[in-house]
């Protein structure tokens, strides 16, 4: 049993090593982080170019005739003097943007999954310039390794094939030296070729690997803009939110009653035409309500400003009353108070928390009668709602999204909503008070 498990022990760790070392050189993200590399050294040569032209006029005092090539102290002058360069650059307008794009389209890692935004900050110019900095150098060095190890593996790789190995060694690095090969070293070239092909795969692997964990310290959005793109983020979550339960409230509302109306003129058509008239003349004024009210939702979703934007508030609440009495509905009401005296904002979310309430009671207590209490007072109001509990309640198929509307709308106010079973009958109760309220 021991000896089992070994076995396997050692299977899987065989496994997971294969799969270490296949990884990198089966993986899209290495060549295209190959790729990213290779750009970068493309667009650090111009800058070396220029410093090393003006290092060799200062040195030499002009441009050599005939032109030499610079190595030593002019090359690593050169150099140096190209890294400020390439840190200005991210003071260019658009150079973030346009380096953070190209990094999460071919670099990939956890920057993919940050926002780019430009920012004019001193702080995040600098970390975009630290990044040019150190893509730009990274990807020269990757060129300059990219050319010389493809070409030595492409050169061991023809030695067993050439008819004149000397001459190709003339032109190789001194990994296998110069001097006249043997044929067992001219049949093993190939194989060296390889294992520097692989040698190169695998540390552009790991250096991609190591820029794409570091992108996003350096190209990444700072603390400041985080928070602004949360406060963002949340302020578009609320005008949705709020878009939610316009639409839930006052079309959810329309086609509740209009489903009743229906309801009731197809049942009393033949004995009662009268009713059945009155029915459908229901309906179409509420059409026409919820047609208003989703034209003007649409509006705000365009961005647009209707001309009429319905806003029902208390003023409207005995249309409300009489439309749902029109149903056939038991609906007794009682208030006190003054509601005119309530504020704008105030009036318009009580007369939707009454309109949600009702409506609710509509759809889930069928005919038993409703009571609709509204008392008003100086600073503040309470609305108490209640309907019989039907003896055996059907299934509710809903998802409450009526009630957290309003609790939704309560919470932006700082008022209360309580709602549930209260000595046998359904209640729904809200309180509101504007004391101090601007």
């Amino acid at each position: 049993m021991g000896e089992a498990h070994h076995h396997r022990t050692c299977q899987d760790q065989g496994v997971r090593l294969l799969r270490l070392l296949t990884t990198p050189l089966l993986s899209p993200a290495t060549y295209t982080r190959w790729a990213y590399l290779i750009l970068g050294g493309a667009v650090f040569l111009p800058y070396l170019m220029a410093t090393l032209v003006l290092t060799s006029m200062a040195l030499n005092g002009g441009i050599p005739d005939p032109p030499q090539q610079e190595t030593g102290a002019p090359l690593l002058i050169a150099f140096a003097a190209a890294l400020p360069l390439t840190t200005a650059t991210a003071w260019i307008p658009g150079a973030h943007t346009l380096e953070g794009h190209l990094t999460r389209a071919l670099l990939g890692g956890p920057i993919t999954g940050e926002p780019i935004a430009e920012s004019a900050s001193r702080r995040s110019r600098a970390r975009t310039g630290c990044w040019l900095t150190l893509h730009l150098t990274t990807g020269f060095a990757a060129c300059l390794a990219t050319m010389v190890l493809l070409t030595e593996a492409a050169l061991m790789a023809l030695l067993p094939f050439s008819t004149s190995p000397g001459s190709l060694l003339r032109h190789s690095l001194t990994f296998i030296g110069h001097a006249p090969l043997s044929t067992p070293q001219r049949l093993l070239a190939p194989l060296n070729g390889a294992a520097v092909l692989l040698g190169l795969i695998y540390a552009l692997a790991l250096l991609g690997a190591a820029l794409a964990r570091l992108a996003p310290r350096l190209l990444g959005p700072s603390t400041t803009q985080r928070l602004a793109l949360a406060q963002q983020h949340a302020h578009t979550l609320a005008q949705r939110n709020q878009l939610a339960r316009e639409l839930h409230d006052s079309i959810g509302h329309a086609l509740s009653v209009v489903a009743l109306q229906a309801g009731a003129a197809a049942r009393v058509i033949t004995t009662d035409p009268d009713f059945a008239r009155h029915a459908l003349e229901a309906i179409a004024d509420q059409a026409r309500t919820a047609t208003a009210e989703l034209d003007h939702v649409l509006g705000l979703l365009r961005h647009e400003a209707p001309p009429t934007a319905p806003h029902p508030d208390l003023a409207d609440l005995d249309q409300l009353i009489d439309a749902t009495r029109a149903l056939g509905t038991d609906l007794r009401t009682r208030i006190e108070g003054d509601t005119a005296a309530v504020p704008g904002t105030v009036s318009r979310e009580t007369y939707r928390i009454c309109q949600e309430g009702i409506t609710n009671a509509l759809r889930h207590a069928g005919a038993a009668p409703i009571t609709l209490h509204l008392a008003i007072g100086n600073d503040r109001l309470d609305v108490e709602i209640t309907n019989p509990c039907t003896p055996a309640p059907p299934r509710r198929t809903r998802t409450g999204r009526g009630l957290r509307g309003l609790r939704e709308r309560l919470h932006l106010l700082g008022g209360t909503l309580h709602a549930g079973p209260h000595n046998g009958h359904w209640r729904l109760h809200a309180a509101i008070s504007w004391k101090d309220r601007h």
